[in-house]
Order: structure tokens, then C-alpha cells, then sequence
């Protein structure tokens, strides 16, 4: 299936759906704190989501309950919110995606609750730089494999592995669209489409601390390693645009 390339007008209109998400996403880290819950988190962002005209776009999706993707410690990605409350020192990742006007965004991070260990900020860290990285190594006419060789260069030598069997994704008029971009190389890296002017989508390193093998939870949702440690995870959505990748989740 061809990677679509957007026109100005359409990039203009996939910014308005993505600011809305880091507006959500920033809503929801000011509540972070211990004694709140997955589910209240879950309600603030809907509820500021629909204020804005906009839908939030994971709840149904797959038949996802929530609007929120809320994931505790362990749990990499796609946690449901539930009523556990929040503890001093856990981490937790907050995935968000809305629909503005036939246009989604996406975008996600990992934060702590209060103090957390040197460790976890390390593992935070580990997401959020490699994601930045990459977003600052991308350039027009490099394949999408040099870019998960990228990734996974950037989580190894910060002492992480990868998650694997998950991965990055274009994104427009559906929350889902080519191409695939895996945190890690399969095959060679100088194969494969190509980053072009005008394309969408959305990179997002999921951590794992010794480990990349995952497993799925009895929910048939949450998303943890093997090593059974925990993870994070930090997401973008980004444009070509003017021959450079500009974030629109910002």
C-alpha cells in the first residue's frame, strides 16, 4: 500500500488535530500525582477532548474501552485506566489520540509519580531522547529502515533493549496507516520506502530493560517484557515538511 503524501492544507489540519493531543497530554501530567486514578486521568482527557469538538480516537478502536492509553511500571503499552490508585515512585505511560475534524493525532509519554528512582528516570530518558534523536536524524530520501536502525542504536547504547513485535506508524485519515516503523532493524537497513516530503507518522521507542520479547496480559491489552521489569515509552507524530521533520505533537 503507497504511504500517502499530504498536501499544505492537510499538514495544517493533521498540526490542529495533533496540538490538541500535547494539549491533552500536558492536562494530564499536571494531574499526575500519588493517590489519583488511571480512570480519573482517563476522564480529564476525554472530557477535555470532546470540549475541544474533537473525539477521542482509541476509545472503540479495536475495541479499546478507554480513551486513554494508561500504563503502570511493568506494563509498556496500552494499559486500560482502572482504580488503582497512583503510588510515590511508580511510572506510568500516557498514550492519547484524537480526531479533529476527519484528521487524528497521536502522541505519548512516560512520566514518574513524585520521586522515583535514578533507574526509572534512566529508563525514562532512554525514551524520550532516543525519540528525539531520531526526529533529528531524519531526512528526505532515507529509507524508513536507516531510520529503525537509528532507533534501535539509540535505545542499545543507553544500555535498553527495544520492544519488539510493536511499532511506529503512519497516520492522516486514519489513526493507522502505512508504513510500519519498527524501534529495530529486520532485514537490511538500505531496503524498503522511503521518506518523502509530505508524509505523516508517528515514531515511538518502547523501552525494555533486558528483555524486547513481549507478552500481552490476561486483559488482552496491556503489553509487558518477559523480563517482567519495568518500561517506557515516549510518541511523536511528524511531518516532512520543507525537507525536514517538523513535530506536530507539540
Amino acid at each position: 500500500m503507497a504511504i500517502p503524501i499530504r498536501k499544505p492544507s492537510e499538514l495544517d489540519a493533521l498540526a490542529k488535530a495533533n496540538h490538541l493531543v500535547a494539549q491533552t497530554l500536558q492536562l494530564v501530567r499536571e494531574n499526575i500525582q500519588p493517590g489519583i486514578t488511571p480512570l480519573e486521568l482517563d476522564k480529564i482527557a476525554e472530557d477535555f477532548i470532546l470540549s475541544h469538538d474533537a473525539r477521542p480516537s482509541f476509545k472503540g478502536l479495536y475495541d479499546f474501552p478507554n480513551s486513554v492509553c494508561t500504563s503502570v511500571n511493568d506494563v509498556i503499552i496500552h494499559g486500560i485506566p482502572d482504580n488503582t490508585p497512583l503510588k510515590e515512585g511508580d511510572i506510568i505511560g500516557i498514550d492519547i489520540g484524537v480526531e479533529l475534524d476527519g484528521w487524528y493525532g497521536d502522541s505519548a509519554i512516560t512520566v514518574g509519580v513524585g520521586t522515583i528512582s535514578h533507574e526509572d528516570e534512566k529508563l525514562i530518558a532512554c525514551a524520550k531522547e532516543t525519540l528525539y534523536e531520531a526526529i533529528e536524524a531524519i531526512r528526505p530520501d532515507m529509507r524508513f529502515k536507516e531510520l529503525s536502525e537509528i532507533l534501535e542504536a539509540s535505545i542499545i547504547k543507553r544500555g535498553f533493549v527495544p520492544l519488539r513485535g510493536y511499532c511506529g506508524h503512519g497516520i492522516g485519515r486514519k489513526p493507522h496507516e502505512e508504513p510500519s516503523i519498527l524501534n529495530y532493524v529486520e532485514g537490511k537497513s538500505n531496503q524498503g520506502p522511503k521518506i518523502k516530503e509530505g508524509m505523516v507518522f508517528c515514531i515511538e521507542p518502547m523501552i525494555c530493560q533486558k528483555e524486547g520479547e513481549s507478552h500481552v496480559l490476561e486483559d488482552h491489552w496491556a503489553v509487558v517484557s518477559v523480563d517482567g521489569m519495568r518500561g517506557s515509552h515516549y510518541e511523536h507524530t511528524v511531518a516532512i515538511r520543507d525537507g525536514k521533520a517538523v513535530i506536530l505533537s507539540q
